[in-house]
């Protein structure tokens, strides 16, 4: 019994619970934003919100392209809520957050030889053994 408790009590396992939970409260928000917001407005535009009705009939079999355009445009819709109300945000508050930080120490330079990326420390290119010299850094 131990070691199940560790095992639960693990962080990455909380992690994954956190997520799941997150994730369905998350996708509830955008199937309503979606549902309730963008397929109205290109019911608007389009004249119906739902396409089901579209079938053809080929050798007795029946098409449904309809109910296949309802999920491609549910998709693109969802797609498209996705990155304009959460990625576009997040990466903008992510750049404002990071302008004053200093960028890193590089770890690596170019050989002027063959132009090849070593580590920083290095005397000699690993691919063409040239001598380097200690100020060439990218």
């Amino acid at each position: 019994m131990n070691g199940f408790k560790q095992f639960m009590l693990r962080g990455n396992v909380l992690d994954l619970a956190v997520a799941v939970v997150m994730g369905a409260a998350f996708t509830a928000v955008v199937t309503a934003l979606v549902k309730d917001l963008l397929t109205p407005l290109v019911a608007a535009i389009a004249g119906s919100p739902d396409f089901s009705a579209i079938a053809i009939t080929v050798n007795g079999s029946k098409l449904l392209l309809g109910d296949f355009l309802n999920a491609v445009l549910a998709f693109v819709m969802i797609g498209t809520a996705v990155y304009f109300f959460v990625v576009l945000p997040v990466n903008t508050l992510t750049a404002r957050l990071r302008r004053g930080e200093a960028p890193p120490d590089p770890t690596t330079k170019k050989c002027p030889e063959c132009l090849s990326e070593v580590a920083i420390a290095a005397r000699r290119c690993a691919f063409c053994t040239s001598a380097l010299p200690h100020h060439a850094i990218n």
